[in-house]
């Protein structure tokens, strides 16, 4: 599914802004369902953590004070968001906050979905670019992998990529990972312009790292 900004929406890490006309057509690919992935996408068990250089470090750590905390609506996971940052209207079973620029494209967008395809922590990398190819993107590719990822209350397989939207040429770049808890799994996806992800980066890495799964 694409985000489409439709008069306040939720985000990944807040969002609240009366959007112009002109902003719905401003894309942003959330993780929902996700087709099944071709057999040549499923890869051989990882025993150990195995992270690409590129990939940056995450290291688990709760939020800072001021954060405020969303649970999912199944309330299998937590997720964490500077005061910055507003919920967004999106999917019932997900949650989102994001900033938005004036003239209505995201500046920041954090979201937490419960996982909803065949995605495991072996394929996800696949999984998640196949995904991104299929909800109008005009390209996506990834630039780094990580899994044997270790967050609160559980593990997770991480991507790095970037892509680009068929509406509008809109380049973002997002870390989505799938984090498995004790009982269920739930994908959070952190993303900013790629023109803006250096900038952007510490504050979603931060977030993700205060991702808490049960």
């Amino acid at each position: 599914m694409t985000v489409r900004l439709n008069h306040p929406r939720l985000l990944g890490a807040g969002l609240l802004v009366v959007v112009a006309a002109a902003a719905l057509t401003v894309l942003l690919t959330r993780p929902t369902h996700t087709p099944d992935p071709a057999p040549n996408t499923h890869l051989a068990p990882n025993t150990h953590p195995v992270q690409s250089r590129a990939f940056p470090a995450l290291t688990p750590a709760a939020a800072p004070a001021t954060w405020r905390r969303v649970a999912l609506p199944n309330g299998t996971a937590v997720l964490s968001y500077p005061p910055s940052l507003r919920p967004v209207s999106g999917d019932k079973d997900a949650v989102t906050v994001a900033r938005v620029s004036p003239a209505g494209t995201y500046l920041l967008y954090l979201n937490a979905t419960p996982r909803q395809g065949t995605e495991n922590a072996q394929n996800w990398a696949a999984a998640r670019l196949e995904h991104l190819h299929a909800d109008e993107t005009a390209s996506a590719r990834q630039d780094a992998a990580a899994s044997g990822v270790t967050f609160l209350g559980g593990t997770g397989s991480c991507v790095l990529d970037d892509y680009v939207t068929e509406i509008g040429a809109h380049h973002y770049k997002e870390i989505a990972c799938l984090v498995q808890g004790r009982s269920s799994a739930s994908v959070i996806v952190a993303a900013a312009p790629a023109a803006q992800w250096t900038q952007a980066a510490p504050l979603l890495e931060q977030a993700i790292a205060a991702y808490q799964v049960r």
